[in-house]
């Protein structure tokens, strides 16, 4: 195996094509069949980025947290160069209403990853239900400085942790 810094190598077939199959269900809207097809992928290629990923979005798509909880966790021990991995872990915890430990470790990835928006993005999504509307705000500033602001401001209007700011969203 290589080491957890190396960027892992493509999935060659036929787990790729296994893989862009749960691929396709989900984005079709099944996740069990999703599910079905990731069970496809050889035993020795479940722990592959691309894997751990689709299965965290296949177990988020059904609100299955805590199973969402060990593939980002897993996400996050093998490959802790990804940022996907620190984003899906905290946003796991905050969705297990585990809200002041998911703000916790995504502060702990904010250095490592300067240029990634969702990360100041979902730390003012967790200051906000924490009730730190400055820290919030600071956050929100943040990942509207970034590249792709504005998909950035669209999701914040409708955004339900960031309700207690929705007036003031326009002028960060």
């Amino acid at each position: 195996m290589p080491p957890p810094s190396a960027k892992p190598a493509p999935l060659g077939p036929p787990d790729s094509h296994h893989l862009s199959a749960a691929e396709g269900w989900l984005e079709l809207g099944n996740p069990a069949e999703s599910a079905a097809e990731l069970e496809l992928v050889a035993s020795d290629h479940r722990t592959h980025p691309a894997v751990l990923e689709l299965g965290w979005n296949v177990h988020a798509r059904a609100r299955q947290w805590e199973a969402c909880l060990e593939l980002a966790a897993r996400l996050v021990r093998l490959n802790p160069e990804l940022a996907t991995g620190w984003i899906h872990y905290s946003y796991t915890l905050h969705e297990l209403k585990r809200t002041a430990e998911a703000r916790d470790r995504l502060l702990s990835a904010c250095a490592k990853f300067p240029h990634e928006p969702v990360i100041p993005y979902n730390l003012a999504c967790y200051e906000c239900t924490l009730g730190n509307l400055p820290l919030a705000r600071q956050w929100l500033k943040q990942a509207f400085a970034r590249p792709n602001s504005q998909l950035w401001r669209v999701a914040a209007q409708s955004d339900p942790d960031l309700a207690p700011l929705r007036a003031e969203i326009e002028n960060l």
